[in-house]
């Protein structure tokens, strides 16, 4: 049986035969119907994302397993919450069939290992939760990861554009956002890859909110590895606190470059010190730690 994301477009199959901005405009149109299609996953992602937190406050880990195009993906999105969100560096791992090699080149044989997949899959524990990111819903490497996750008791969650997905009967939770045929047959690196894309954007983004790495809208958790996230800490304390540039400066400068207790400090008053205690006492979480240092004593 051919998979969605095999089929022709309909829409699309003069593609060839029209002007640069038709074309275009066909991808265009093709591509607003991804928002909609993840968006009636929702229900879904919320309960891998619930299952992600309680694996994370019981000391497990995320990890991602995707080949070619998903693997890229989920690769670029681990790689990004670090420096974001000041993630450890094994709490959302990626692993990407063929390694670092094929990230570059496409090594496109690893995907058919099953073995491959299990192999990758060994450092995966019961307190763990797996997303498989197969956009056909029959890569065999993320069959052979979700196999393996789920024999040692890990949570399992597969991402797919296919709502058939054969490898649904390994997951847990199935997050398939229906993008239906691609422009071009077969190439998931467009709909398909957008809407992985844009789950695990959803799901890291707010696994981070409800672990507390943010404040209202604000990355209060980030590394200042630069000059500009340098310059984006201080304006996030200035538009937090209402502070001038130097009293943010001053403070993040006693806090150790940390913002969290920097930001604690300037809207309580209270002593750096006592306001990481503060943090640590609230496992990290900014609006618990304020709640607990303008309590009355």
């Amino acid at each position: 049986m051919i998979t969605p994301t095999e089929q022709r477009n309909p829409r699309t199959l003069a593609i060839d035969a029209v002007g640069t901005s038709e074309i275009l405009r066909m991808v265009n149109a093709e591509d607003a119907r991804v928002a909609g299609a993840v968006g009636a996953a929702i229900p879904e992602l919320a309960r891998a994302v619930d299952a992600a937190v309680d694996a994370v406050r019981n000391g497990g880990r995320v990890h991602y397993f995707g080949a070619g195009t998903s693997g890229r993906l989920a690769v670029l999105d681990a790689a990004e919450l670090m420096p974001t969100f000041h993630t450890p560096d094994d709490l959302v791992i990626a692993h990407h069939a063929g390694g670092m090699d094929a990230l570059f080149r496409a090594v496109e044989n690893v995907e058919d290992s099953e073995e491959g997949g299990a192999a990758d899959a060994a450092s995966v524990t019961g307190r763990d939760i797996v997303l498989g990111l197969a956009a056909s819903g029959t890569t065999p490497y993320v069959a052979g990861a979700l196999e393996a996750a789920r024999a040692v008791g890990a949570t399992t969650v597969l991402v797919t554009s296919n709502p058939s997905a054969p490898l649904a009967a390994y997951a847990d939770i199935v997050i398939a956002a229906d993008t239906g045929p691609e422009v071009i047959a077969g190439s998931t690196r467009l709909k398909a890859g957008t809407a992985q894309k844009l789950i695990l954007n959803s799901f890291s983004t707010t696994l981070m909110i409800k672990l507390g790495r943010t404040w209202s809208n604000l990355m209060v958790d980030m590394v200042a590895t630069n000059n500009k996230l340098r310059g984006r800490m201080l304006r996030i304390l200035g538009e937090a606190t209402g502070a001038d540039a130097d009293a943010c400066a001053a403070a993040l400068a006693e806090a150790d470059g940390e913002l969290k207790p920097a930001l604690v400090h300037l809207l309580t008053g209270s002593p750096v010190a006592q306001a990481r205690e503060a943090l640590e006492h609230a496992g990290g979480r900014v609006a618990i730690a304020l709640g607990e240092l303008s309590a009355p004593a």
